[in-house]
Order: C-alpha cells, then sequence, then structure tokens
C-alpha cells in the first residue's frame, strides 16, 4: 500500500524558521508534538523537499502524521508514499488510526530495520467485493470527526467554557444541556489582567530568570520497574515513558509509591507531561514535585520542563534519569530575582481560554459543515 522513502535530511540550522503561510515550509522532526512539525522554514531547495499527501513518521516517537502540503524534515524520519491513486487527509488518517497501533512494536526495533518491519506489516482494511472501500474510509472518518465535534459542544457547554449568547449549534443531544445549570457561564474572553499578561508575554519588557530544576522542587524522584506479567488490573494508571495515551500503559492495583496529582513526569526520552490524577511511574520516569504550585502555574513548568530536556540528546542509548532532571536549568518569568507563579498562573489562564476561543469557532464551522451535507443528503438532495 505505501512506499517507505528516507527522507533527505538537514540540521534545523540549515533552515530560516518564520510564521506559518502559504509560502512557508513545515518541519517535521522525530518530536509528537504538532503533528511532528517543530516549526516552518522559508524555500531552501527542491533537493531537500518532500512531496505532500504523504505520510510522515519519526524514529524516536513512532508516530504517524498526514503532511498534506510539501516539506522539509530532520534527521531520523521518513515518509510514507501511496502506492495507490487518490489518498487524500481522509483515507491518510483512516491508515494513520491502524499505523500509530504498531507504534510500540516499531519501537522495539533498531531504525535500519524500520523499512523491513513495515513492509512485513499487514492491515485489515474494508473492502466492497474485490475491490478497497474507499468511500467508506472517507465517510467513516467524516462521521467520526462529526461525534467527536457534538461531544466537544457538550463539554464546552457543561463546563463553562462556552460563551451562551454566542453558541446556538447544539442538536438535540447537546441543546438540553443549556438550562439552568448553564446559565451565566464563564466566557472565554479574557479578562483585563490575562489580557495585560498575554500583552506582557508578546513584549520585549517580560523579565526571564533561569532556575535549577531540583533548588526549585527538591530532589527528582525515579519511579520503580514493574514488570508487564507483574502488573495486576486495576483503578491507578501505570506511567511508562512513550506518548501513548500520555504515557499511561496500564491501570493497576499493585502496592506501589502513589505519586500524587499536579505533579510533572518526564520519561527516559526527556518528554515531561503534567499529571493532574494521583499514579504510579516506573524506572524509566522521574517525577517532579510542582504540587505546591497552582494548577495552571504548574502546567506553564512542565512546558518549560519539556523545552529543556526533550532536546533529541536522550533515546534508547542515553537515556534520561532523575540524576539529570537534578541538573536541569529552566527558563521561567521572573519578579524580584524569584519565579512569578502567579504571573504563570495568569499567563496560562488566559491561553487556555484563547484556544478554547478557537476551538469553539472550529466546532461551530465543522458541525455546519456537516449538518448542511447531512440536511441534503436527508432532503434527497
Amino acid at each position: 500500500m505505501f512506499d517507505v522513502k528516507s527522507n533527505p535530511q538537514l540540521d534545523k540550522s540549515s533552515f530560516v524558521f518564520t510564521e506559518d503561510n502559504e509560502n512557508t515550509y513545515p518541519y517535521f522532526t522525530r518530536t509528537v508534538l504538532n503533528n511532528g512539525i517543530a516549526g516552518y522554514v522559508e524555500y531552501l531547495d527542491e533537493d531537500h523537499k518532500i512531496s505532500g499527501n504523504s505520510i510522515a513518521v519519526g524514529m524516536l516517537g513512532m508516530q504517524f502524521f498526514y503532511m498534506e502540503r510539501d516539506f522539509y524534515a530532520g534527521q531520523f524520519t521518513k515518509t510514507l508514499f501511496p502506492k495507490f491513486e487518490g489518498m487524500d487527509k481522509k483515507i491518510a488518517l483512516y491508515f494513520i488510526v491502524m499505523l500509530n497501533k504498531y507504534q510500540a512494536k516499531l519501537q522495539s526495533i533498531l531504525v535500519r530495520n524500520f523499512k523491513q518491519q513495515f513492509d512485513e506489516t499487514k492491515l485489515s482494511i474494508p473492502v466492497r467485493g474485490n475491490n478497497i472501500a474507499w468511500d467508506y474510509m472517507v465517510q467513516y472518518i467524516e462521521e467520526l470527526e462529526a461525534a467527536h465535534i457534538e461531544e466537544l459542544e457538550a463539554y464546552l457547554l457543561v463546563s463553562g467554557l462556552a460563551d451562551s449568547r454566542t453558541r446556538g449549534l447544539a442538536d438535540s443531544r447537546t441543546r438540553g444541556l443549556a438550562d439552568s445549570r448553564t446559565r451565566g457561564l464563564i466566557s472565554h474572553e479574557l479578562t483585563p489582567q490575562e489580557y495585560d499578561a498575554v500583552n506582557l508575554l508578546n513584549s520585549n519588557n517580560l523579565v526571564w530568570g533561569a532556575y535549577n530544576l531540583k533548588e526549585l522542587f527538591g530532589p527528582t524522584i525515579r519511579g520503580k520497574r514493574l514488570k508487564n506479567a507483574d502488573r495486576l488490573p486495576g483503578d491507578l494508571p501505570f506511567v511508562t515513558a512513550g506518548e501513548v495515551n500520555e504515557g499511561v500503559s496500564a491501570f493497576i492495583r499493585n502496592d506501589v509509591v502513589v505519586f500524587p496529582a499536579n505533579t510533572t513526569t518526564i520519561d527516559m526520552f526527556g518528554s515531561a507531561k503534567y499529571r493532574n490524577y494521583e499514579y504510579g511511574a516506573d524506572d524509566h520516569v522521574a517525577v517532579v514535585h510542582t504540587d505546591k504550585c497552582a494548577k495552571n502555574a504548574a502546567i506553564f513548568i512542565t512546558t518549560s520542563i519539556h523545552k529543556s530536556s526533550y532536546t533529541g540528546k536522550f533515546n534508547y542509548g542515553r537515556n534520561f534519569y532523575a540524576k539529570d532532571a537534578d541538573e536541569l536549568m529552566i527558563s521561567l518569568p521572573s519578579k524580584g530575582n524569584k519565579p512569578d507563579y502567579f504571573f504563570m498562573e495568569i499567563l496560562n489562564t488566559a491561553v487556555h481560554k484563547l484556544v478554547i476561543k478557537d476551538i469553539v469557532r472550529y466546532a461551530d464551522k465543522k458541525l455546519a459543515a456537516y449538518r448542511q451535507v447531512t440536511g441534503s443528503q436527508n432532503d434527497g438532495s
């Protein structure tokens, strides 16, 4: 179904990074964040440019992403080009769902064996007679997307993240939620304090400081190994290295150290994640005790940790350990030569609202388009 090609690769220092626009190119790397896109770059040359409408994968995270536009790529990445005609975004997404199920298996092999392992992988796809049912794949993705959008709308309504004065697309499953419980919903508009925080961030006046992680939060604690065969099914999330399910590989009831909510984990690759729940952790995970901070400040700190720790330096051959966390320097907003945790909290709340606002607009647009199509189909037109 696909032809695996190694990408012509250049270090990011070879590119000029800029804001995303119609004249820029995605720069794909082995990260699993932002669909693998580390940024957008200006045109370099044809020799290193990779054709879009393809599926890219980084050899570290082993997650597959659809690349709609032509792009450039960093080291240890590959691209899957379809051997069939007519692939578009929705068909690609259908395959990506199946391919990402093999992430753990692909992470366990050597990079040089990726193509061989991939070529030997068998996928079950829908057929009609002797032909592949492409239309079914497209319809399946469209219906799945619509279902998730409507679930999102319901969540926004009941959680107070939607502005009831500007909403009106809820269908019969969500309209009933906008009752007395959701009147006076919290608006996603910024408060003056949040607005000032965003403006300060975008200015050159925000003061930043470099801080040692151990000095801020004490020694980082390493989890303890618990083999798959010894894990007893239960309710406690058990965190291991990896990006699938945010690193939660199982739910257990074993007698393990339970780490508190509102803390940060860093896995063996240096990937940091915020945890708003109690959990256990294996020996490939380091735990940073940010639990004394307010939630939104802790989330901000996790992002700063990730920027310092997830640099490509750590891999299967060179793991990130608790001692590396204790030596880590992170950059934080400062006031009076100390971390300004209150500013972090306000800023992260503002960013959260701005993201929700974009999601609301996206949900409105998608739902309106979906209902227009389904309404036309139901009318027989």
